[in-house]
């Protein structure tokens, strides 16, 4: 319990007996015990797949497991139809669609990192909502923080964005089939076979 504490340590001298008194404190370090931070379970379909880019402006956030999505299908757009500046194209966001499933990582979180992860997610402005689904893993569910998109008008995603995607798949080992799918979609801008753009 106490291995990663700090510890401040007081030595007296007493003269009577020329001996030395050790007495040490045990006092909480800063954000050292686990136990009292509290953390949620984010599930991420896009491209927080990848540690790198989750981790940027959210350092908390470690893999709690893979996990999977049902009768939700992912699809690609903008709010409102205006494109990303950073993306250049569509951006992932999730639908309902019976029988369709969604893989994904579930990521733990502090609490802490909440406020940046809405901000990521253009909350305050109104582009992604905020919702707790239940995704399955390994014969649990669990309740997990996702994000849905408001007023999606759809559009492919650009090469680039795609690609962090697909890097957060392998990542992750995300099912070898759903990462046959994502490799699948079309993006806004096709190349012909020796790379020239079509």
């Amino acid at each position: 319990m106490y291995s990663r504490l700090s510890t401040a340590v007081i030595v007296a001298l007493l003269q009577p007996f020329s001996t030395f008194l050790v007495i040490v404190f045990l006092l909480p370090g800063t954000g050292d015990n686990m136990e009292d931070v509290q953390t949620f379970l984010y599930f991420a379909y896009g491209s927080n797949l990848l540690k790198e880019r989750l981790q940027l402006k959210n350092p908390s956030a470690t893999v709690h497991c893979v996990a999977r999505l049902k009768d939700y299908k992912l699809v690609f757009g903008n709010h409102k139809g205006f494109a990303s500046d950073r993306w250049r194209g569509g951006v992932a966001t999730i639908e309902h669609s019976q029988g369709d499933e969604v893989w994904g990582v579930v990521w733990r979180m502090n609490m802490s990192d909440q406020e940046s992860l809405d901000s990521q997610e253009n909350v305050m402005v109104g582009a992604y909502s905020p919702v707790e689904l239940l995704v399955k893993t390994k014969g649990q569910e669990l309740s997990c923080r996702t994000y849905i998109m408001n007023s999606c008008v759809y559009a492919p995603p650009s090469p680039q964005y795609l690609q962090v995607i697909m890097m957060g798949a392998e990542q992750n080992s995300l099912p070898e089939d759903y990462r046959e799918k994502l490799r699948a979609i079309k993006t806004n801008i096709e190349y012909s076979d020796d790379g020239s753009v079509v």
